[in-house]
């Protein structure tokens, strides 16, 4: 996350100073404001004069010493988006936390969307609720499969693995397969996903959740996604991509290979991203030595969770590690300094196992496994509960009534 967050820091920093030796310009109107029904409200960062427009334009920048292409929306205004995709339909299949985002920035941003879900089921509902129109622009998965010309195949990956049977014999050719995930493609051993050869193969990845996706382009801002392709039928493959990437809310995106985002993804939410079990295991163990040793719930959650979450996480992801630091007391600065390679000492060989668990296809097997299951849902709700029922997250449901932006 700090990483994301700094990366855009430094492409808008970089604008800003070359916009300020232009001369001032009247200001054209926002591309990817809120459109229309925002109107006036729409946030002023992205109401940009030529001058600032052309400065956005940055392609390579240097990440710690390693020279990296960057693309961005600036790249492609919404007149450029619409001409580029005026004879296609983006056949979005899937209505999940991804497909609720990115269907729904799409078509704000004016791209001929429909979606194709289960007749019936739940995410049916869901969609008519987002204002979906069943036999216009919501449609079960086989019929949309065929009305669109790029099908963005957001369904989970077990469900990508189990529908392929039915979906693949529908990607025909002239066609683009889309995904947001390397995992099908890459693991095409499980999962049995091998795209059609005479159809491009591309990648949209967002780096947060699809509700993230959403509140970032409502915000007038966009979310830092990777792009990748995996077959490039016509030669424009990757300009598809990143044409795409902006369409369905990103503000910069990072050029990558399915393989390496996939390595990543699993890898990294199995560690130290916020859903990982790094976190979870990190604070479970803290919190149990301060309670064998005397120390109150609230004081042992305090310290554990809230200090984490509430200041010193928000602070790294803003500014980095040293500024982080720099931000504590000399004591505390200290014993952390001290600490940190104890802790990467003894990490090292859990993420150096965890990684080869991800390569070997292991992790993909057991996703699987699980995801396929017949009571899945109750499975996860078990765990979950078990988890709700912990004294540490049962004394910080306390510990977050007492915050004054709280809401119950």
């Amino acid at each position: 996350m700090s990483f994301a967050v700094r990366s855009s820091q430094a492409i808008r920093a970089a604008s800003r100073r070359a916009a300020s030796k232009a001369p001032a310009k009247p200001a054209q109107a926002a591309s990817y404001s809120l459109l229309a029904r925002a109107g006036a409200a729409a946030p002023k960062r992205w109401t940009l004069t030529p001058a600032q427009s052309q400065a956005r334009g940055i392609k390579t920048l240097d990440f710690a010493g390693a020279k990296e292409t960057v693309y961005e929306r600036s790249d492609w205004p919404l007149a450029k988006l619409h001409d580029y995709f005026k004879n296609d339909t983006l056949a979005l299949i899937g209505y999940g936390s991804q497909g609720h985002g990115q269907g729904l920035n799409a078509r704000d941003n004016g791209m001929n969307v429909i979606v194709g879900v289960r007749e019936g089921g739940e995410s049916w509902k869901q969609a008519q609720e987002d204002g979906w129109v069943p036999g216009e622009t919501l449609f079960p998965i086989e019929e949309a499969i065929k009305r669109g010309t790029i099908i963005m195949n957001l369904l989970s990956d077990a469900a990508q693995s189990q529908t392929w049977p039915q979906v693949a014999p529908l990607i025909t050719k002239g066609k683009t397969l889309y995904f947001s995930h390397g995992f099908s493609a890459v693991f095409k051993e499980q999962t049995h996903v091998v795209p059609p050869p005479d159809v491009d193969v591309i990648l949209v990845a967002p780096k947060g959740s699809g509700r993230t996706v959403r509140t970032l382009f409502k915000e007038g801002r966009g979310i830092n996604s990777s792009v990748a392709v995996f077959q490039d039928v016509t030669g424009k493959a990757l300009e598809k991509a990143t044409a795409l990437g902006v369409a369905i809310g990103s503000g910069y995106m990072y050029e990558t290979t399915f393989e390496k985002e996939v390595y990543s993804d699993l890898y990294g939410e199995r560690g130290v991203s916020i859903d990982g079990p790094l976190i979870e295991g990190m604070f479970l163990a803290q919190y149990k030595v301060l309670r064998a040793n005397g120390h109150s719930p609230s004081e042992a959650f305090n310290e554990t969770v809230e200090e984490a979450t509430q200041s010193l996480f928000p602070l790294i992801g803003q500014h980095g590690m040293d500024y982080m630091y720099n931000a504590c007391s000399t004591t505390a600065r200290r014993g952390a300094l001290d600490w940190a390679p104890i802790f990467e000492k003894a990490n090292l060989p859990v993420f150096e196992k965890l990684y080869e668990s991800v390569k070997n296809g292991t992790e993909t097997r057991n996703a699987l496994e699980f995801n396929s299951r017949d009571t899945y849902r109750q499975d996860l709700a078990k765990e979950l509960k078990e988890i709700d029922e912990q004294e540490i997250w049962r004394a910080g449901k306390t510990v977050r009534s007492l915050r004054p932006d709280y809401k119950a």
